[in-house]
């Protein structure tokens, strides 16, 4: 028989014993942690890219806006923010890059769709060509299944739909913006607005419809279907909102009126502030100018001011149910585990809109006199040049140009797997034309020199996937862009920009990355360079210089 001594010496044995093994359990679950973090994973991801339409710079909240965004901002503060990533200005333009890993002229559409898909062939057709391959058809290929979600406006008519170019199911709006509640009201009576599922067009209902969520409940539809594939799957997400008509149920607006009544004034300084502060910009760039064309908040009536308030309360309405959305598609990826192993890309196609007007029109001419309730289907109303110089916060101009104002997006990378520092930030510079050769580097899939008998333009892009792992990568000697006679061309930190048919401007983007201080007539060997350098690419790629 043991006595009471040999007794607690047996059980502290067995408490040591047993917290050795506690110990030994969590020293290989954190080795395990690490060697998951350090060591490649072989398995290849999932890829999700969501695009906003019409959204500026600074309006999500990881990007020191107002608008409630808590999944995005957690995205972005468990993944990577870039602070000098850019589209193509406008939304064809974007999307035609975006999807080719080509320059919009380069792939047919340097300028806007031709509603008839019917323009001569070349720079400015209006339609996705054939010297061209979108991401869906590559990956497609590699043995992805392929998805889409949302907007499409790179193709009015077959075979220029998602079917047909790669996308093995697609549902959303064919064309460009439409009314979020009925897509049969427009801004242009008998401007029809071709909506699809798959290859078949299709007329959504007219009640119980919101084009952000019909989005992001057929986004789910087809995770659901990934989910049963043993294949990786690529989903293109690419919401309407917050392009005008500013559309938005009540009860989001009601999370936001009455906070804009301060004005476009005090919250450009607030939004710059905070971007100071989470180093988004540096200080040496001061906040542009109020546009020009914008009058101050305080000369504005009373009545003025609580119309206006109404308008971006709808706008920050719009974002915050299309992040309502991606919450949910997060929550999606989550319940299936698949979270840490799918790349997550969010940007935006242009800058905010001026389109409207300073104060935000009502294209049916409806909104002052009452006779349609802002943010309802029977209204057509835009924010407004006013509330967009706020959206593009610290930058000047707008969607269109290519002054930062324009071109400037958000882009937040998020995936588990293989970012290196949860919660970066990069000022590494990058352009639309890198997704197309990031996807194909992270799934190992490789870009054509040829497609379904056609040779295929290559891709000038460079990959972002040493930047999501701490590394600098070889940055671009140029970067162009071209967009209804709006010119640019960026060079290390130098930026040469021209508005419509107007003198070009140089800036110093390190210095000057809010574009002040124009040096273009002190700077004659950096402008020689630069000049040169976009008039060969403009006559390589046909762009038509005005």
């Amino acid at each position: 028989m043991l006595n009471k001594l040999q007794l607690r010496s047996r059980k502290d044995n067995g408490i040591r014993t047993l917290s050795l093994l506690v110990l030994i359990a969590a020293f290989l679950v954190s080795c395990n942690e690490a060697k998951r973090n350090q060591e490649p994973v072989n398995e290849r991801p999932n890829i999700i890219i969501i695009l906003a339409d019409d959204m500026g710079y600074s309006d999500l909240g990881c990007y020191g806006g107002e608008m409630k965004t808590p999944n995005l901002d957690g995205l972005a503060f468990n993944g990577l923010r870039f602070t000098q990533f850019y589209n193509a200005a406008r939304c064809c333009p974007t999307r035609a890059s975006l999807l080719t890993g080509l320059y919009p002229h380069q792939a047919g559409i340097g300028g806007m769709v031709n509603e008839k898909d019917s323009g001569d062939p070349g720079a400015y057709q209006g339609y996705l060509n054939k010297q061209c391959v979108t991401i869906a058809e590559v990956l497609k290929g590699g043995g992805y299944y392929t998805a889409a979600s949302g907007k499409w406006h790179v193709g009015e008519e077959r075979p220029h739909w998602p079917t047909d170019r790669g996308f093995d199911n697609y549902y959303g709006l064919i064309s460009g913006g439409a009314n979020y509640f009925d897509i049969t009201k427009g801004k242009r009576p008998g401007i029809k607005r071709h909506f699809a599922i798959d290859s078949i067009e299709y007329l959504p209902p007219k009640e119980g419809f919101y084009m952000t969520d019909a989005i992001t409940e057929n986004a789910l539809t087809f995770l659901d279907k990934a989910n049963k594939k043993k294949d990786p799957f690529f989903l293109y997400l690419a919401y309407t909102a917050p392009h005008w008509p500013l559309h938005a149920l009540q009860e989001d607006i009601d999370k936001y009126q009455g906070q804009f009544m301060e004005g476009w004034d005090e919250l450009r300084e607030r939004r710059y502030e905070r971007m100071l502060q989470m180093g988004l910009i540096e200080d040496k760039w001061p906040v542009s100018e109020r546009d020009p064309e914008v009058a101050s908040w305080d000369s504005l009536t009373e009545q003025q001011k609580e119309d206006m308030d109404l308008l971006m309360s709808i706008y920050a309405a719009q974002i915050d149910r299309m992040d309502q959305g991606i919450g949910r598609v997060i929550e999606k990826l989550e319940s299936t585990d698949k979270l840490d192993n799918t790349l997550i890309l969010f940007l935006s196609d242009n800058g905010g809109s001026h389109e409207g007007g300073a104060l935000g029109g009502d294209f049916w001419g409806n909104f002052w006199d009452g006779s349609a309730r802002p943010g309802s289907g029977e209204s057509y109303h835009s924010y407004g040049r006013s509330w967009a110089n706020l959206s593009n916060t610290p930058f000047r101009m707008f969607k269109s140009w290519i002054h930062e104002g324009g071109i400037a997006t958000p882009l937040i990378a998020h995936w588990p797997n293989r970012i290196a520092k949860k919660g970066g930030i990069t000022n590494q510079p990058g352009h639309i034309i890198d997704i197309m050769t990031t996807v194909t580097d992270v799934a190992d899939v490789e870009y054509p020199a040829t497609f379904k008998g056609k040779d295929i333009i290559p891709s000038p892009g460079k990959s972002l996937a040493p930047i999501f792992q701490g590394e600098k990568r070889t940055e671009h000697e140029f970067i162009f862009w071209e967009h209804l006679g709006n010119r640019g061309v960026r060079m290390g930190d130098w930026k040469l920009v021209s508005k419509e048919k107007s003198k070009w401007e140089l800036y110093n983007l390190t210095n000057d990355k809010t574009e002040e201080n124009d040096v273009f007539d002190r700077e004659n060997r950096i402008t020689n360079k630069m000049l040169g350098a976009f008039t060969l690419w403009a006559k390589k790629n046909g762009v038509v210089e005005k």
